[in-house]
């Protein structure tokens, strides 16, 4: 017991060491950034200021809202800037514990899901905002004035940024479940339906009610299920033991079995 308590105080100091070095690594970025916070909020909110009439401005109801809103996206960019940082020591922390197998397997999903979350985030920010916001200004009455709070949009743009994130992460998904064996390419060919019909109801709920969000968020989740069955019909392959311990066969086992109880015999 005492030395299972060590091991596991062991690992849990490593834990908090790893969770440190991400920490200060995310919380320097941080403050490196925070003088141009008000430029970072800028530039996330350019999508929306270039469809908002000739002179307008967005708001803020609250009375230190002009302040903690751009902190918050600074975190979340520092956070972005810090993430190869912050999964290197994830994965330092659990890679002793894998198999060869395993290591071969988790790398490629960490790197993968990493970049196709950002790419998610990046195609979110540089198409769909500009199309979604310009269709709300064209469609909005001309006898109002928009005039967006700064803390709402905040709340709309991370929903989206997390929408099309986790999207982006479907390949991953798909390779994942046929790598383990949940599911087989067949499988999945046949549930290509059901997945077009699935992407459609989840881009109604998650993005604004506008048909044009809606399809840009369910066709690339399509398409991306597809480019999931291609990539896993590339790499399901047998997973080959890492070991090389053979079974015994019924007769080794009756000797070995003879053996502890000639040596239990004279131990008396």
């Amino acid at each position: 017991m005492t030395g299972m308590q060590d091991t596991f105080l062991a690992h849990l100091i490593e834990l908090r060491n790893r969770l440190l070095k991400a920490i200060v690594v995310v919380v320097g970025i941080f403050v490196c950034l925070m003088p141009w916070a008000g430029n970072i909020y800028d530039i996330l909110a350019t999508p929306m200021l270039q469809t908002l009439p000739q002179g307008t401005r967005m708001i803020a109801t609250g009375v230190v809202t002009p302040f903690f809103v751009p902190v918050k996206v600074t975190l979340m960019v520092a956070f972005v800037l810090s993430l190869p940082v912050v999964l290197y020591q994830a994965w330092a922390f659990v890679a002793p514990g894998l198999y060869a197998h395993e290591k071969r397997l988790a790398l490629p999903m960490v790197l993968g899901s990493t970049v196709l979350f950002l790419l998610g985030m990046a195609f979110c920010y540089f198409f769909v905002f500009g199309t979604v916001f310009h269709f709300i200004a064209e469609f909005s009455p001309k006898s109002i004035t928009p005039a967006p709070d700064i803390e709402q949009y905040l709340s709309f743009v991370m929903t989206m940024f997390m929408a099309f994130g986790l999207t982006f992460e479907v390949p991953v998904v798909v390779v994942l479940l046929v790598r383990i064996g949940v599911v087989d390419i067949a499988k999945l060919k046949e549930a290509r339906p059901y997945v077009i019909v699935a992407a459609f109801v989840i881009a109604a709920v998650i993005t604004p009610p506008d048909v044009i969000s809606q399809f840009m968020l369910a066709v690339p989740m399509w398409l991306l299920y597809e480019l999931g069955i291609f990539v896993a019909r590339a790499v399901s392959r047998p997973v080959q033991a890492d070991t090389d311990y053979t079974p015994m066969s019924t007769d080794e086992m009756d000797r070995e079995l003879d053996r502890l109880g000639s040596d239990t015999d004279g131990g008396k």
